[in-house]
């Protein structure tokens, strides 16, 4: 056999294999015995024609499907033999067999680029610095609040700690009826932070019995514009409620605060600190996406076409797989590929950049430290260390620890300038329910699939 890997740019090489017929022949005789047993001539029964009458009037046929067959595993022998490293699906692009005499063929595949990295070193980057305000902790108390809270009625609305029943009636310009947009017994809970801010001021001080106006402004794109249409309504409270809070005894804290406080202060104090953690969370993950989207930018380059389109695959399947799993609708595929499309090119990238910068600054992950995660999560699970180490290398945990430990390193030999969040107006806060998603995909990428594109698939 002889065969050749020759680079045609730095992201594709081409394999060029020709072996012998010598070297096929068991091969060959496999492919024979397998379709004798499917073909019938007159004279002889299923599967038992003599093999030089099957020769004579298949063989070509026969032989020439079994090249393409044998071209596929051969191409593979030499991927694990020789360790080459395809990323992407490989296209059979040539195929020249002489039966008889010999078997040629060339593959292209795709390959992770070796880069000459720059500026990952040195940056300045801002982190958001997120505080916890007071209103934070009252807004997440009070939604905890919310189911124990009773309704007394009342004559009049004095605050947000309110809610009344309203009939609501669209109008026009001219104060005239908006035909078909009236709703009547329309709960309005004043305490929500959705309610339009014009119809909680106006409603406060508002008797059963009284009228009022308001309006907001609605705006959306269409395309490239943006269109406001503003919209008027009459109001007319129907009827008052009071919200009246639980007393905060020690047993109905425990019960809230599942039995980890005993005072509304400690559990208020408790609340601030999961958003300060959550925060904390939030604003280093922030500084993590800049750090990387700066790297990629100044090492920015063209990402393998075939290795992109298998990032995109994953993200498409993720999300489908999250908007299930939140019992959320799923978008249809073109759809997810035109949002995702920028994504997966950026996750190409980074995740080249990513094994460059570790063979640059040799940083690697090896057994030991397997060994050493899986002695810590096997006394929390009760697994053995050996089914731990196993299922870590089934999965890519050491490709996932390795960017964790890039990104560390970035992090080490990077200027961090905080910055106020609030004054920046960088980053809203959000809720601590939530999480931010970092950009990276932690390893979502593993060998290419084995096997190639037909030749013939290439024609048009």
């Amino acid at each position: 056999m002889e065969k050749k890997v020759n680079e045609i740019a730095k992201t594709e090489h081409e394999l060029v294999v020709t072996l012998t017929y010598d070297e096929i022949k068991p091969e060959i005789d496999e492919a024979y015995n397998k379709e004798r047993k499917k073909i019938s001539l007159d004279g002889f029964r299923k599967g038992k024609a003599p093999m030089h009458i099957i020769k004579k009037f298949y063989g070509d046929a026969i032989e020439y499907q079994a090249a393409e067959s044998i071209s596929n595993k051969k191409f593979w022998d030499i991927v694990e033999a020789d360790g080459l490293d395809p990323i992407s699906t490989p296209k059979l692009v040539d195929i020249d067999f002489v039966r008889g005499e010999k078997l040629s063929f060339k593959v292209t595949y795709e390959v992770k680029p070796e880069l000459e990295l720059k500026d990952y070193k040195g940056l300045e980057i801002e982190k958001p610095i997120l505080k916890v305000r007071d209103e934070d902790v009252e807004t997440e108390l009070n939604k905890i609040l919310k189911p124990s809270i009773t309704y007394e009625e009342v004559d009049k609305i004095e605050d947000k700690d309110f809610r009344f029943v309203a009939n609501l009636q669209r109008v026009n310009e001219d104060g005239t009826p908006f035909e078909g947009s009236r709703n009547e017994s329309l709960t309005v809970d004043l305490s929500e932070p959705t309610v339009n801010l014009e119809l909680q001021e106006k409603a406060i001080g508002k008797k059963v019995g009284d009228k009022f106006d308001f309006s907001f402004v609605d705006e959306h794109k269409h395309g490239e514009e943006t269109h406001k249409e503003e919209y008027k309504y009459a109001i007319e409270v129907d009827k008052v409620e009071k919200m009246v809070y639980p007393e905060f005894t020690e047993e109905f804290v425990q019960e809230i605060s599942n039995k980890k406080a005993k005072s509304i202060d400690e559990f208020r104090g408790q609340i601030k600190e999961n958003y300060e953690k959550y925060y904390t969370n939030q604003s280093t993950q922030i500084f993590e996406s800049t750090l990387l989207n700066e790297v990629v930018k100044n090492n920015d380059f063209d990402a393998p076409k075939g290795y992109t389109e298998i990032m995109l695959d994953r993200l498409i399947e993720m999300e489908k797989q999250n908007a299930q799993r939140y019992q959320q609708q799923v978008p249809d595929d073109e759809t997810l590929k035109k949002n995702l499309a920028q994504r997966a090119e950026w996750t190409a990238k980074w995740q080249i950049i990513l094994e460059n910068l570790a063979r640059i600054e040799n940083i690697e992950v090896n057994d030991a430290e397997l060994e050493k995660l899986a002695e810590e999560e096997a006394g929390k699970t009760g697994i053995s260390v050996k089914k731990l180490v196993k299922y870590y290398k089934d999965t890519n945990r050491k490709e996932s620890l390795l960017e964790d430990k890039v990104i560390k390193f970035l992090t080490e030999n990077t200027k961090v300038k905080e910055v106020d969040a609030d004054k920046s107006g960088k980053d809203s806060k959000k809720k601590p329910a939530k999480k931010i998603a970092k950009k990276t995909t932690k390893k979502a990428t593993d060998k290419a699939p084995k096997k190639t594109t037909k030749k013939d698939e290439k024609k048009d």
